[in-house]
């Protein structure tokens, strides 16, 4: 009992050392979550957190991005150019390639997180 005490209570110290917190037994940080993997199709689920922008990246290719919660998230890029993109829960949408050589992060200043499933073409 003591051991699982301990091991808890470490578990919360990491989780509120790094920002992070449970809720629900959910971890809440900005964060990518694999789905699914093959030639032809890369998936994934993203959380996004108020004021916990994704690092900067890139997607060489186009994807498809279903809004499970939906919000406005602003993305950035390296040269400060900024483009909000609101998304509507339950909707699906269409984003480009990045064009080359350009990242970009991904910031959600809201209150609530956004939820998404990015569907990025492999090819």
């Amino acid at each position: 009992m003591l051991r699982l005490l301990l091991v808890l209570s470490l578990g919360l110290l990491v989780g509120f050392v790094s920002g992070s917190r449970l809720v629900g037994g959910q971890e809440q940080r900005t964060r990518r979550e694999p789905q699914f993997e093959n030639e032809h199709l890369k998936v994934w689920k993203t959380f996004i957190y108020p004021n916990q922008p994704l690092a900067m990246h890139r997607h060489e290719n186009g994807r498809a991005i279903v809004a499970i919660r939906g919000g406005t998230l602003h993305v950035v890029t390296e040269a400060g150019d900024e483009k909000a993109m609101h998304w509507e829960s339950g909707k699906a949408y269409w984003l480009d390639a990045d064009p080359p050589d350009e990242l970009h992060g991904d910031v959600n200043r809201g209150e609530d997180p956004i939820e998404v499933i990015v569907l990025e073409l492999q090819r």
